[in-house]
């Protein structure tokens, strides 16, 4: 790596480290043991076929080895989100002229940067959480290789404290530098407040965000032209889309991505809180002589307080309303419904709404992902459990959280579940 490109990254890591504590760190200890353990996420699987073979990439002289990787991971081009300013690890390549590319499916995030030294990837473990890995593009044979260096930024506050992802929204700079450290969007978010520093191509009515356009004062909102920026079918008149895979930084695309970052977040969360609370006990009952399997009571709050995270945010409480349709301009939307399962009426978690809120069925189509099933036992029980209950009404002492559910809603996505999940009804 040139020196000049090695102090930018130095010193991101460094911006990005001085944020971190302790904590952040528990995840390298027993039982969690992140960097010891082995991944087995789809990149890790594709890194393997590279190294023995069995896979080849081919090489595109526009784009480098890309399109080979979409294809391989299965990642479709209509995915693409283009995000302009300097929050990344390539800083030096992206700028509002050469925007960083994000592509992803349900497990795995895809960054490509023009003339970028490197291809970088972000996969979800079905044990680890997010695992980070980069291709280097210094010629000879492409291999992919994990990236523990990306955790400065990506096990924080923004992830849950855990290995994970996120989308910022910040106010950009004439050159993409950020004025400030910006906020973390998902579906909770202000629709107001989202995409700075993101290209954003689709119509969205009345509501304006802060996508597409320079901000030339980081605390008034006004600064940046929200009308100008508003309704964009097109980045004819901002970049030259021609080295991209696609045309658009589609809004349906990026809304799915913000609410998929943080439930893997909160899946991976109450993943490593049960097994942390489980091998405490496991020390405690070996000492006291008690049986193996016996919780504590601190066990049991740890789990329902992660698991309640967990279900709050798939059954999309707190969600921000949307004042006028959605609409993209990619094929995203028609793609990403066809990619799960239906019920014996054609319905699915993965249907879009679009009018007021993000999906027709408020229940996040993540239950069907293998992170999701890989929960350790008492925590998919306690999330098994409780679902279900709101789902049926029975629903005491839960305040008001998911009083957005209407009954026919619970009955939908309870049919819905019957048919896609019924392992979920056995004991349920």
């Amino acid at each position: 790596m040139p020196a000049s490109i090695g102090c930018l990254v130095a010193a991101w890591f460094a911006i990005c480290l001085a944020g971190r504590t302790e904590a952040q760190f528990s995840f390298e200890e027993a039982p969690i043991n992140y960097g010891q353990t082995p991944a087995t996420d789809r990149v890790a699987k594709l890194a393997e076929k590279l190294r023995s073979g069995k896979v080849r990439l081919d090489y595109d002289q526009q784009s480098d080895y890309l399109p080979a990787i979409l294809r391989e991971l299965d990642i479709p081009t209509s995915s693409q989100a283009l995000v302009f300013s300097k929050t990344s690890l390539q800083i030096h390549r992206i700028s509002p002229e050469t925007p960083r590319a994000i592509y992803f499916n349900d497990d795995v995030y895809v960054g490509w940067v023009q003339d970028g030294y490197m291809i970088e990837f972000a996969a979800m473990d079905d044990v680890q959480g997010g695992v980070f890995y980069s291709l280097r593009l210094d010629g000879g044979n492409p291999r992919i290789s994990r990236d523990d260096g990306c955790l400065a930024c990506h096990s924080s506050m923004r992830t849950q404290r855990v290995p994970g992802f996120f989308i910022r929204s910040v106010f950009p700079r004439e050159d993409g530098r950020p004025r400030e450290t910006g906020t973390v969007t998902d579906h909770r978010s202000p629709f107001s407040g989202r995409w700075g520093g993101w290209y954003v191509t689709g119509t969205h009515g009345d509501m304006r965000h802060i996508g597409n356009e320079i901000a030339s004062d980081p605390d008034v909102s006004e600064k940046v032209d929200v009308e100008r920026g508003a309704n964009l079918l097109s980045l004819k008149d901002h970049i030259d889309t021609n080295p991209y895979p696609a045309p658009g930084s589609d809004i349906v695309a990026l809304l799915v991505m913000e609410h998929q970052m943080q439930m893997q977040n909160y899946i991976t969360l109450a993943s490593f809180e049960t097994r942390k609370a489980i091998e405490l006990d496991r020390v405690a009952n070996a000492e006291a002589g008690r049986p193996a399997d016996y919780q504590s009571e601190a066990t049991i709050k740890r789990i329902a307080s992660a698991g309640d995270k967990l279900v709050e945010y798939m059954l999309f409480c707190d969600e921000a309303k949307l004042e006028s349709p959605v609409a993209g301009t990619s094929d995203f939307a028609q793609e990403f419904v066809l990619r799960g399962p239906q019920d014996n009426q054609g319905r699915s978690l993965r249907q879009l709404d679009l009018q007021t809120k993000l999906f027709r069925y408020p229940c996040s189509y993540l239950i069907h992902s293998s992170s999701f099933d890989a929960l350790p036992g008492p925590m998919a029980k306690y999330v098994q459990k409780r679902v279900l209950n709101i789902l049926r009404g029975d629903n005491a002492g839960a305040d008001d959280h998911f009083a957005h559910l209407s009954t026919e809603d619970c009955k939908a996505i309870l049919e819905i579940l019957v048919e896609s999940k019924p392992a979920w009804f056995v004991a349920g």
